[in-house]
């Protein structure tokens, strides 16, 4: 099952759709079963928890098993990406900072680090900060993270929220609007 309804993933689909062109190398960071990326010819890596889930992922051309967590250096050289995505799981980040470092070290210069989320997530799994900010907040702490890791310019937010809640969707009798999406994002200083 999705974890977000179909309206809120296509929004972060289009999101993705306005930096992304095809040829590039991407890294899918926080991957899982599912991507949100546009079908355009990307070189996607995941990067993630779950071996299995990220293996059932189509759009993934590789992907590497790595904690976050426990470890916030990404595995990867200088300037191999260009560009990194992070779909719904930023709110798990208990390094932040020291991922967004890493983040910027792997993406070549001027290439764009895009961050969404919504108002769904696992409260036994969020930070501890993230349940008692209300959005705008959470996109505010988000883009903090860019500012205090550094190495990033051209910052930028967007917020889409109140649209119709699918048909199909299995949550549409009780509740009228979609998922809503925030999204941060950055580029590489060059």
């Amino acid at each position: 099952m999705q974890h977000l309804d179909a309206t809120a993933r296509g929004h972060i689909t289009n999101i993705y759709a306005r930096v992304l062109k095809p040829g590039m190398r991407v890294l899918d960071l926080m991957s899982s079963w599912v991507s949100h990326l546009p079908e355009i010819d990307l070189d996607v890596t995941g990067l993630g928890l779950n071996a299995e889930e990220m293996g059932q992922n189509p759009r993934l051309s590789a992907h590497v098993v790595h904690d976050l967590n426990g470890n916030p250096e990404l595995p990867f050289a200088d300037g191999e990406f260009d560009a990194v995505v992070c779909t719904a799981s930023v709110e798990y980040l208990i390094q932040p900072h020291d991922v967004f470092r890493s983040v910027r070290r792997v993406l070549k210069p001027g290439a764009p680090f895009v961050v969404t989320f919504s108002d769904r997530w696992f409260p036994p799994k969020a930070i501890q900060v993230w349940p008692m900010l209300h959005a705008f907040e959470r996109m505010g702490l988000v883009l903090d993270y860019f500012r205090r890791a550094g190495g990033f310019t051209a910052l930028g937010t967007e917020s889409l929220r109140d649209w119709p809640r699918p048909a199909d969707d299995a949550y549409a009798k009780q509740m009228a609007f979609s998922d809503p999406v925030f999204a941060v994002w950055g580029r590489a200083v060059p």
